[in-house]
């Protein structure tokens, strides 16, 4: 990536920082850099581009440095990285869940993923699988921790209240229970048991 595109991308993640998602405009860049929308165009091509070059600065904050030695610890740690990288940007898990990127940043990622699971004993097909499983896993799952609130397990309590499904009644409390550290972590270790 140029200068001058890492400068367009982050002002692209200030943007989204500030307004969410939604927010995020090829226009509001070139105002944040005081430039015309013609000169965002030419390093980031189009939105669709500006926001596959975001997922993957997003996607690049998790640190492939200081990884535990242990394949399953290095997998589980690598999880909470990725997370922590989403959930460090006002919608970041919406803007790298809405994108297919190869690009160093994510790529760098998703290599250091497989290599812990090929470590762990895992076949090649089952360690990518795996690989997507974890990344949709987390991206889930930090999607609905940035969008969570009391309203959601709220209208689920009422929509159970009938009691047309039993067995989504008998666990309600769990499923509206917003642990979310305690559910990644539950979550991670299923994925990595064998």
């Amino acid at each position: 990536m140029t200068k001058k595109q890492e400068g367009v991308v982050r002002a692209a993640l200030e943007l989204l920082d500030e307004r969410g998602a939604e927010g995020v405009s090829v226009r509001g860049v070139a105002d944040r850099l005081g430039v015309r929308m013609n000169t965002v165009l030419w390093h980031a091509k189009s939105k669709a581009r500006l926001l596959e070059l975001m997922a993957d600065a997003i996607v690049g904050e998790v640190s492939p440095e200081g990884l535990p030695e242990d394949w399953r610890e290095r997998v589980h740690e690598l999880a909470r990285r990725y997370r922590r990288a989403l959930l460090s940007h006002r919608d970041g898990a919406v803007i790298v869940a809405g994108t297919h990127v190869a690009e160093p940043g994510t790529l760098r990622f998703a290599d250091r993923m497989v290599e812990a699971l090929l470590a762990g004993g895992l076949g090649e097909r089952e360690a990518a699988w795996t690989c997507w499983s974890i990344v949709y896993f987390v991206l889930g799952l930090a999607q609905e921790e940035q969008t969570a609130d009391r309203v959601q397990g709220e209208a689920l309590a009422a929509a159970l209240a009938p009691g047309g499904y039993p067995a989504l009644s008998r666990v309600g409390a769990h499923l509206a229970d917003a642990s979310f550290d305690e559910r990644f972590e539950h979550g991670i270790g299923l994925m990595t048991r064998r």
